[in-house]
């Protein structure tokens, strides 16, 4: 029976992988296209024991492809965003440091402000508060925090972004834009 199966998937392996990759290409890069039909032929690897080989297997690859090329577009549209806020937050950083004057109410103001930061940041649960302070007070990349702690690139990049939804919506009466400014107390 295996043998069997390993035959079949050859072949399908075989007829489907061009065309899947044309159709993978439509939507994301060569490269991207590429990885997508591999991660959907392993994945059918991994799924043989559940997955019928019948006339409705080209649908499911040509499903699996399609899913996973809308699931990195998702990713790369959320990449981009977190990317172009970074940016902003940076911009808004220089042009505050520009501004502040070293008075007592600036000391006391920074304080308070320094204090809701670590208050909202010590509410987030431990891995996400872990990952969150890696990135932005230490200030590693997502990839030397993946390997710091042991986890996917992706999951790094998945709590910096509920670190960052949750501080907006906790510090919504402080300008969000400060917490970056402010690291550096």
């Amino acid at each position: 029976m295996t043998a069997d199966l390993n035959i079949l998937y050859d072949k399908l392996f075989r007829e489907m992988y061009s065309k899947l990759y044309v159709y993978a290409k439509r939507f994301v890069d060569e490269d991207d296209a590429q990885d997508i039909v591999e991660d959907v032929f392993v994945e059918l690897w991994r799924r043989r024991d559940t997955v019928e080989f019948g006339e409705r297997i080209k649908s499911f690859l040509y499903c699996s492809t399609y899913t996973k090329c809308l699931n990195l577009l998702k990713h790369h549209k959320v990449s981009a965003s977190h990317i172009a806020l970074i940016g902003e937050i940076n911009e808004q950083r220089l042009l505050l440091m520009d501004e502040v004057r070293n008075t007592p109410e600036h000391q006391l103001e920074c304080e308070y402000l320094h204090n809701q930061i670590e208050q909202a940041i010590s509410e987030l649960p431990e891995k996400c508060r872990e990952v969150f302070r890696l990135s932005y007070l230490q200030d590693l990349k997502n990839e030397e925090i993946a390997h710091i702690l042991g986890l996917s690139t992706r999951t790094v990049e998945a709590h910096v972004y509920r670190a960052l939804k949750y501080l907006r919506q906790r510090l919504s009466h402080v300008a969000f834009f400060f917490i970056l400014f402010f690291r550096f107390l």
